[in-house]
């Protein structure tokens, strides 16, 4: 805002010398062709001013129109990298939760396949004892 401000300052200085000089040339004592003369001076030099003027401020159009540009490709960079990161630690904590479950999956298939074994030892001894004790009936 106080480029805009000088900016605007300068305006009204540049108005104001304008009009003063014209103000001057019309209580000038000079004939008038030498009047119309210096009109046409006058009128050329604030017409290559406001040229001038009109370029600077391209210029500076330019530069903060590249500056701005810059600023935005590189926060489209950080946010592509924040995005990246946040998508690898969530492909490593995926990975993780998958071993965890793979681990827990393994230790109660051993209890499983433990008490299975301790179920169909149980049932054999069930039965032999179930064929010894018939055979002590027996007899």
């Amino acid at each position: 805002m106080a480029e805009n401000a000088g900016g605007d300052k300068f305006i009204y200085f540049l108005v104001g010398a304008g009009i003063g000089a014209v103000t001057a040339l019309l209580f000038a004592p000079k004939t008038g062709t030498e009047l119309r003369a210096d009109l046409a001076d006058a009128t050329r030099r604030g017409i290559d001013q406001a040229r001038d003027t009109g370029r600077e401020v391209g210029a500076r159009a330019n530069q903060y129109y590249q500056q701005g540009t810059e600023k935005a490709s590189e926060l489209a960079a950080r946010g592509k990298d924040a995005i990246s990161d946040l998508a690898s630690r969530s492909r490593d904590a995926v990975d993780d939760l998958k071993d965890r479950g793979r681990d827990v999956l393994e230790r109660e298939k051993s209890k499983l396949s433990a008490a299975l074994d301790a179920g169909k030892q149980g049932y054999r001894e069930a039965k032999a004892g179930d064929k010894a004790s018939a055979a002590f009936e027996g007899e």
